[in-house]
């Protein structure tokens, strides 16, 4: 008896460290160390309202706008509460359906030649919000005509979005697709 008691007292101890104190200092810390992360990495349009977050992606059809990678989320594209993959092989008939009318809608806008992996096929998470500069530079025609820009004006603003490798040696160039249409727009505010 004596043994259950120590431990019931150890639990809750315990319990209020993890569970609610250490917590809340982490929070706290974050909230003033790191302010805009701990919020969610909003990107506030130029009316000052929040457009989106810049590590999820977000879903855009029209030929103005410049497509992101696909997902393959639970319950509807980008929901970030069902990050995931599709877990479809590649031989599935969904997954090559999917993969298939993806193509089209890139052949039918007018992109010719080999058209990279990542326009056609969701990320691991389903929330990838970066392409690389090829895949979006592939798509400048059409959000050229669709906007009635020059390509050359267009391109200036995706080689504007590109961000560098972290560190100089991290990763690969990217460019956020939110980020991108958003400075289409003339509304991202900086």
């Amino acid at each position: 008896m004596k043994d259950l008691k120590s431990a019931m007292v150890m639990l809750i101890i315990f319990t209020v460290i993890c569970g609610c104190i250490y917590p809340a200092v982490v929070t706290g810390f974050a909230r003033v160390l790191f302010p805009d992360q701990a919020r969610g990495s909003f990107i506030t349009d130029g009316r000052g309202r929040d457009a989106g977050s810049r590590l999820i992606g977000q879903p855009f059809s029209d030929p103005r706008y410049f497509w992101p990678r696909p997902s393959a989320t639970a319950g509807f594209p980008y929901n970030p509460m069902g990050s995931g993959g599709s877990n479809a092989g590649p031989t599935t008939p969904e997954y090559l359906k999917g993969v298939g009318d993806r193509v089209k809608s890139y052949r039918e806008s007018g992109v010719t030649g080999p058209i990279p992996a990542e326009l056609v096929q969701a990320s691991a998470s389903g929330l990838d919000p970066h392409l690389s500069p090829e895949a979006v530079l592939l798509q400048v025609p059409r959000v050229a005509r669709a906007r009635n820009l020059s390509e050359e004006m267009v391109t200036k603003a995706v080689a504007h979005a590109t961000e560098v490798r972290q560190l100089g040696f991290l990763g690969e160039p990217r460019v956020n697709v939110l980020e991108l249409n958003l400075e289409l727009d003339g509304r991202l505010k900086r």
